[in-house]
C-alpha cells in the first residue's frame, strides 16, 4: 500500500515551523513598517512565494516593487530590500544585496543558511528550516524533508510571509476589507 503523501508534507510544515522564531518575523514586520519604500526579490519558487507577498504588501497600502519588474525604480536610502533565498547565496540576489548596502538601504531575509553571502550583509533575517541542492557554503541542512528539492523552505517561507502580513496589519491598522479595498479589479 502506498503512502498518503499529504499528511507527510502537512507533519513537516507543523513541525519545522513551530521552530520560526516569532522575535525575528515581529523585528522584521517593523523594519518593512518603517521603510519608505520595500523591494521585494527572490528567484525560481522561492521568487515565487515573495511575490505572492509584495502582492499582499500593496493590499495593506505599502508602497512595494518586485526587483526585476520593468516598473520598479531606483532603490534609494531609506528603503528596504527583502529578499527570500534558502542558499542565501543565489548570485543575482548577491549582487542586489550588495548594491542596495552601498546606497545605505538596509537588508532583510528569509534564509535557510544565515551564515551564507546574503546573510552576512542583512540587518534582519528570519531563519526558516529547511534544505537546498543549491547549497554553496559549508553550513548542514536544518531540516529532514521528505520532498523534493528546497520545497520545505518555500513552503514555509510562504507561511513566513503571512505571518509578516498579520503583523504588519496590527501595525497598521489594516483590516480585511480595508485591504480588499486594493485588490485588483481588473483581472
Amino acid at each position: 500500500m502506498k503512502t498518503a503523501k499529504l499528511p507527510i508534507i502537512v507533519a513537516e510544515i507543523s513541525k519545522y515551523g513551530k521552530q520560526i522564531d516569532t522575535a525575528q518575523i515581529e523585528a522584521t514586520a517593523k523594519l518593512i513598517y518603517q521603510a519608505q519604500r520595500i523591494f521585494i526579490a527572490g528567484a525560481g519558487r522561492s521568487g515565487f512565494a515573495a511575490r505572492g507577498f509584495a502582492n499582499r504588501l500593496m493590499q495593506l497600502g505599502l508602497i512595494v516593487y518586485f526587483v526585476g519588474e520593468t516598473t520598479t525604480p531606483a532603490i534609494q536610502s531609506g528603503d528596504l530590500l527583502l529578499i527570500g533565498s534558502g542558499s542565501g547565496s543565489t548570485s543575482s540576489l548577491v549582487i542586489d544585496a550588495k548594491k542596495a548596502k552601498q546606497i545605505g538601504t538596509q537588508v532583510a531575509l528569509l534564509t535557510i543558511y544565515p551564515d551564507s553571502e546574503i546573510g552576512q550583509l542583512a540587518n534582519c533575517m528570519i531563519e526558516i528550516p529547511g534544505g537546498t541542492p543549491k547549497n554553496e557554503s559549508a553550513d548542514t541542512d536544518t531540516a529532514n524533508s521528505e520532498q523534493p528539492m528546497g520545497t520545505l523552505f518555500e513552503q514555509l517561507s510562504w507561511l513566513t510571509y503571512d505571518a509578516l502580513v498579520m503583523e504588519l496589519m496590527d501595525l497598521t491598522g489594516e483590516t480585511d476589507e480595508t485591504m480588499f479595498a486594493r485588490h485588483a479589479n481588473l483581472e
